[in-house]
């Protein structure tokens, strides 16, 4: 077998249109609906990420989130707040560095990291 790479992460979303937006002006790239159902943004340097309408609603933690390294955690965290995200408890801090878990406007987390200096 070949080795496989990661075509695109997909979340599922009731509002697509809406999500790619968020995500777009977080990793940036341009939003790109396809339907009403499915929409994407192609980040520079990463993997597409697609949003597809489901019709049941989150109700447990994601298994899988994205780590998003942004620079300085509470600014980016303060950024995606005002595009709709929200923060879940309060930056951590540890010997490897910071991290601040966040959920997008449909409840999927994903957080902010910062590596420690030195």
């Amino acid at each position: 077998m070949r080795t496989a790479r990661i075509d695109e992460i997909v979340f599922d979303c009731h509002e697509p249109a809406r999500l790619v937006r968020f995500w777009a002006a977080l990793l940036g790239g341009d939003p790109v609906d396809r339907g009403p159902d499915w929409s994407y943004v192609d980040a520079p340097g990463f993997a597409r990420v697609a949003f597809q309408r489901v019709p049941e609603a989150k109700s447990v933690k994601n298994r899988l989130h994205l780590d998003l390294d942004a620079g300085d955690v509470d600014t980016a965290a303060d950024e995606a707040g005002r595009l709709g995200a929200r923060r879940v408890g309060t930056v951590v801090t540890d010997e490897q560095g910071s991290f601040q878990v966040m959920r997008d406007p449909e409840g999927n987390e994903f957080c902010f990291v910062g590596v420690a200096a030195g």
